[in-house]
């Protein structure tokens, strides 16, 4: 004989909570389920929050929210005990609209976005010039991430102890691509100009010296560094997640793991090419549905004709052909 449970006091309904009574919290880092946030004293809300006039609390996402990802840089709602005080845990029950969102793809085949870091205002990526050497490519696909998610790039090269810049910068000179120099204990002061007041990403392949840059950056970081292979030429990953950090003088940086690969699957081909303004110039005169790697392709005759640069419409091909499944030796 079965037994019906009576009706529970409260009747089922679809309606969700309004949340108004949410204060604003910025996540700053993530770690299996469990979101730090910075909330400030009095809850007034503001992404670029001071963290000396702010207090960390930890959060779980609220069932509500179902599969909508939360990472590092998104603003969000939470509610429950925000006090910040040890063993207490708030649920993050809203994000904000975001502004924009870094993202890849396991590979270039690979459709599915990976988000990696929400509302930032500059990508910077980070490069060796020596120890490990430059990888183009993987610049270059960088470079089409931050036009896909519409955030300003700023390439840092580091170890200019080791080599000159001037045939990496020579490469970008077309694209008008904004740069600047370091080197291992040498001044920063360019660098913190174009970071200041702004939300950064730091972004790089392991080995390339960002986690002793980050260090420089803020004193109080204490990232760990890692070392180049000297028989692979590549270095280890020092920092397994993505962290956001505050600069003295005003801003943030979140210091990403480094990277070995960059999927673009989830871009199409125009966000892509959107990252050669030269070649998009030209591209207008192509037939409709012009792969850019057939023989139809005007871009050859544009570039013969001087409107933009052989090197670029090399990068722009290997890009689209790798997303096509051809390999990448880079």
């Amino acid at each position: 004989m079965r037994v019906r449970p009576g009706k529970g006091s409260r009747p089922r309904t679809r309606r969700r909570p309004a949340h108004d009574d949410a204060v604003e919290g910025f996540v700053v880092s993530v770690d299996r389920g469990r979101y730090t946030c910075l909330v400030e004293s009095d809850a007034t809300g503001g992404r670029r929050r001071k963290k000396d006039a702010a207090r960390e609390v930890t959060a779980m996402r609220a069932r509500e929210l179902g599969r909508k990802g939360i990472v590092v840089g998104d603003r969000v709602g939470l509610v429950g005990d925000t006090s910040g005080t040890p063993d207490t845990l708030a649920r993050i029950v809203r994000v904000e609209p975001r502004t924009s969102m870094l993202r890849r793809s396991a590979d270039d085949t690979d459709e599915v976005e990976r988000p990696i870091v929400a509302n930032a205002d500059q990508l910077v990526i980070v490069t060796a010039l020596a120890d490990p050497p430059p990888r183009p490519r993987m610049i270059d696909r960088l470079l089409v991430a931050a036009f896909d998610a519409d955030i300003d790039p700023l390439l840092c090269l580091t170890k200019a102890d080791l080599a000159t810049p001037d045939e990496l910068v020579a490469r970008y000179e077309p694209l008008g691509l904004p740069y600047v120099v370091v080197q291992k204990g040498g001044e920063l002061d360019e660098l913190r100009s174009r970071l200041n007041d702004r939300l950064n990403v730091l972004v790089g392949h392991s080995g390339v010296g960002k986690s002793t840059l980050v260090n420089a950056l803020v004193p109080d970081a204490d990232r760990a560094v890692s070392h180049v292979n000297a028989v692979t030429g590549r270095g280890r990953h020092t920092s397994s997640s993505a962290v956001a950090l505050e600069l003295p003088g005003g801003g943030w940086i979140i210091d990403t793991p480094g990277v070995r690969s960059f999927g673009l699957g989830h871009v199409v081909i125009d966000n892509v090419l959107a990252a050669f303004p030269a070649l998009a110039e030209g591209a207008v005169h192509c037939p409709k549905g012009c792969s850019h790697r057939s023989a139809e392709c005007s871009l050859d005759t544009w570039v013969a004709e001087g409107h933009a640069d052989a090197a670029s419409l090399e990068s722009l091909r290997r890009l689209l052909g790798s997303r096509d499944g051809a390999p990448d030796d880079d």
